[in-house]
C-alpha cells in the first residue's frame, strides 16, 4: 500500500483517538466539577504504526486489504484509573454512552493472560465524520490501574526487544513482578476510603484558597486597597496555620464581603446613570 493510501486509510482513527481522548477527559472534568471523587485518573490515545499494523497482520495471516476489518485495536484508547473498583465504574460508563457502542470486552484482570498482563479491553464502534461523510470504525479502550499500566508498559518493551525469545529466568521474573501489582492493588483497594477521604480534602482546600485568592483579586478593584491589603495578610496568617474550619470560616466571612461591596458597586453605578 502507497504512504499516501496508509495515511488516507489512518486519518480517520486519528480522529476518532482525539475526539474519544476528549470525551473521556471531560467525563473526569465533569466529576471534578461536581466535587466527586472521578474514577478516571488519566486517558491517552494513539493510532497503531503502520510497521505495527504489518506485523500483526503477517502474525494473524490477515491480508492487506481485510486489515480495517480484522484488526480492531488500529484506534486504541487508554484510560488508567487508581483503583480496580474504578475501572467497573467505567465500563458502565462505556456501555451507557450513545455515541459509542460495544462489540465486545476482554477482562483480562479476573483472569490474566499467561504473561501475567491484567487490564479490561473494551471493543467500540465508533462514528466520525470525515469530508468523505461518516466512517464507522472500530477502537479498543483499554482501562487499567496505575499499577496495571507500569507492569505492562515494561512488559511491552521487553516483548518488543526479545519478540518470541525472551529468556525463562526473565519472564518468570515479570510474573512474580505481576503477581506483585496484583498485591499492590489489592492493598490499596483495602485502604481506598482513607486514600480518597484525603484526596477529596486537599481538592476542596484547593477550592477554598482559589475562591479566597479569586475574590481579594476582585475585591483589589472595588474596595479601599489598605483594606484588601488587611484581608490579604490576614489569609496568608491563617493558611499558615493550616486549620481547615478556619479557612471555611474565612472563605464564608469573604465570600459576604465581596457581595456587599458588590451590590454597593452596583447601586454606586446605577447613581451615576441616574445623574446623567
Amino acid at each position: 500500500m502507497e504512504t499516501q493510501l496508509w495515511r488516507e486509510m489512518l486519518d480517520p482513527y486519528r480522529l476518532a483517538v482525539d475526539e474519544l481522548v476528549v470525551k473521556f477527559t471531560h467525563v473526569k472534568q465533569e466529576y471534578q466539577d461536581a466535587r466527586m471523587y472521578s474514577p478516571i485518573e488519566s486517558v491517552s490515545g494513539r493510532v497503531k504504526r503502520i510497521s505495527s499494523i504489518l506485523e500483526k497482520a503477517h502474525r494473524k495471516g490477515i491480508d492487506i486489504e481485510q486489515i480495517e476489518e480484522k484488526i480492531e485495536d488500529i484506534a486504541g484508547v487508554r484510560i488508567i484509573c487508581q483503583f480496580v473498583e474504578d475501572i467497573d465504574t467505567v465500563v458502565d460508563i462505556i456501555r451507557k454512552r450513545s455515541d459509542m457502542i460495544v462489540k465486545r470486552e476482554k477482562d483480562y484482570i479476573t483472569q490474566s493472560k499467561a504473561s501475567g498482563y491484567r487490564s479490561y479491553h473494551i471493543i467500540v464502534y465508533y462514528t466520525v465524520q470525515t469530508i468523505r461523510g461518516p466512517k464507522n470504525l472500530e477502537a479498543e479502550i483499554q482501562i487499567r490501574t496505575l499499577a496495571m499500566n507500569f507492569w505492562s508498559t515494561i512488559e511491552h518493551s521487553l516483548q518488543y526487544k526479545y519478540k518470541e525469545n525472551m529468556p525463562d529466568e526473565l519472564r518468570e521474573r515479570l510474573l512474580r513482578a505481576a503477581d506483585a501489582v496484583e498485591a499492590l492493588d489489592h492493598e490499596m483497594a483495602s485502604v481506598r476510603d482513607e486514600i480518597m477521604d484525603a484526596q477529596n480534602s486537599n481538592r476542596q482546600k484547593a477550592n477554598i484558597i482559589t475562591n479566597i485568592l479569586n475574590n481579594i483579586e476582585n475585591l483589589y478593584h472595588i474596595a479601599n486597597e489598605r483594606e484588601v491589603t488587611k484581608i490579604q495578610n490576614e489569609f496568608f496568617d491563617i493558611y499558615k496555620k493550616d486549620d481547615m474550619a478556619l479557612l471555611k470560616r474565612f472563605n464564608k466571612q469573604l465570600d459576604m464581603l465581596s457581595e456587599t461591596y458588590h451590590a454597593q458597586s452596583i447601586q454606586s453605578l446605577a447613581g451615576n446613570f441616574t445623574d446623567i
